[in-house]
């Protein structure tokens, strides 16, 4: 079988890591981010972009890129230095770096556009360059919500379909100057569901590994009116599923009910195991080879009460694979999982810190934690509750302590969505791999 021109890439970028020649480090500043990100910030990090959603009547109620200083050496330390409005209001939620880290794509669930920001020429003042209208005409797909970077090319994980709104749906893959190239829907066949949300990838084990959540239809109705809709609370995704990396195909379908949502690979070398967190049962899930050597997911460890829903939405692994952060967002608060034995998390530490919280991104020393607010336009709180900030803590081991706190309704930002790191240091043009050329 021919391989395409995304395959055959992937294969020689799987393969260089693998034998580690000519590769950088599989490590990234927010131990989220994609393995073949380049230029890492492992020390001291200067601007958090913020990925906001806007408020109409609330300052342009645009959605926007929010940069905020965050170098403790800085005369603007904790203060927004710079905002990009785009056109319109589509939902704004995820974003990722390209490999090279010269660029930043953000993307939005409602309108399924998606926005590349210029972040290397002048980090302190990111620029839109390029604005892709056509993601659902060319892919099918409907909202654009992991955002991987590959070599050369930035693999893009949706939640639904142009056709229905539904659940079933796929992954996009573009190159970096924004062309589409091909798209891979998820597997519905040997107990797959066809649904999709986050990817992560493994390169030492060849292998690639999505979760899933729900469709359009879900995703843009009320929380309220959502959970009292018995049929609409049956269309969650309930697995995850192993892909070979190498030729993209769906390998084994994994079943993880209760939306599965973020995952996480352990980045400690030689660890060959990954995490998630099921959002509407409120369960670690650990999925990991068993003896014969077959993947395998089992629920681990309860997340708070399970009867109360405390919807467990982002989550952030420590560096050295021992010890995981979770959000949950319906009781504001902030946990502390000891994965020192990934097979039996215990949870150690837990703050509210705030009256919803979903995002949390940490610094690659794990002494920084940035928490935001924002859920979905219509998930979110209403009233007193519907608090939107972000808040940057230290932690010492023992305790997180607010370090500062930016409240966006008061700056009239708008709902205060994903997180990233970025670099006072521009990326030179030399950074940009071979396989990007």
């Amino acid at each position: 079988m021919r391989l395409s021109k995304f395959t055959r890439a992937t294969v020689l970028a799987t393969v260089t890591v693998v034998a580690g020649v000519g590769a950088a480090p599989a490590l990234a500043d927010e131990t989220c981010n994609s393995p073949y990100l380049s230029n890492l910030i492992k020390g001291q990090e200067d601007f958090l972009y913020v990925w906001t959603l806007g408020v109409p009547g609330m300052g342009d109620g645009l959605d926007k890129l929010v940069t905020l200083d965050v170098n403790p050496q800085s005369k603007r330390y904790g203060r927004v230095v710079a905002q990009v409005s785009v056109v319109g209001r589509g939902e704004a939620h995820h974003m990722g770096f390209t490999d090279d880290r010269r660029f930043l794509w953000a993307g939005g669930l409602d309108d399924s556009k998606i926005y590349v920001f210029d972040v290397s020429t002048d980090p302190g003042k990111p620029k839109l360059v390029k604005t892709i209208t056509d993601f659902a005409a060319r892919s099918g797909l409907v909202g654009p919500h992991t955002f991987y970077a590959l070599p050369g090319r930035m693999l893009i994980g949706a939640l639904s379909n142009s056709k229905d709104n539904g659940g079933k749906t796929g992954m996009a893959v573009y190159s970096n100057k924004g062309d589409f190239i091909s798209k891979h829907d998820m597997p519905t066949s040997k107990g797959g569901d066809g649904y999709g949300y986050d990817i992560a990838i493994n390169p030492a084990r060849n292998a690639m590994l999505t979760s899933s959540f729900t469709g359009r239809d879900n995703y843009m109705m009320e929380l309220g009116e959502l959970m009292k809709d018995k049929a609409a609370m049956q269309r969650f995704g309930a697995t995850m599923v192993m892909w070979n990396l190498k030729s993209m195909q769906p390998e084994k379908v994994l079943n993880v009910p209760g939306a599965p949502l973020e995952i996480r690979w352990s980045l400690k070398e030689g660890d060959d195991w990954a995490i998630t967190a099921s959002a509407l049962t409120s369960s670690l899930w650990l999925v990991k080879k068993d003896a014969k050597g077959e993947w395998q997911a089992k629920s681990v460890a309860q997340i708070g009460d399970p009867a109360k829903i405390p919807l467990p939405v982002d989550i952030s692994i420590t560096a050295d694979g021992k010890g995981l952060w979770v959000n949950t967002f319906m009781d504001g608060t902030t946990r502390y999982f000891d994965l020192s034995d990934p097979k039996a998390p215990r949870q150690t530490y837990a703050k509210h810190t705030g009256s919803q919280v979903n995002m949390v991104s940490q610094s690659w020393d794990g002494k920084r934690l940035y928490v935001s607010t924002s859920l979905l336009e219509k998930w979110d709180k209403k009233g007193i509750d519907d608090e939107q900030f972000v808040k940057l803590f230290a932690w010492d081991g023992k305790e997180l302590k607010e370090t500062w706190k930016a409240d966006f309704y008061k700056l009239k930002l708008g709902r205060a969505h994903h997180m990233k790191l970025g670099a006072a240091k521009p990326v030179s043009a030399s950074a940009v791999a071979v396989a990007s050329k």
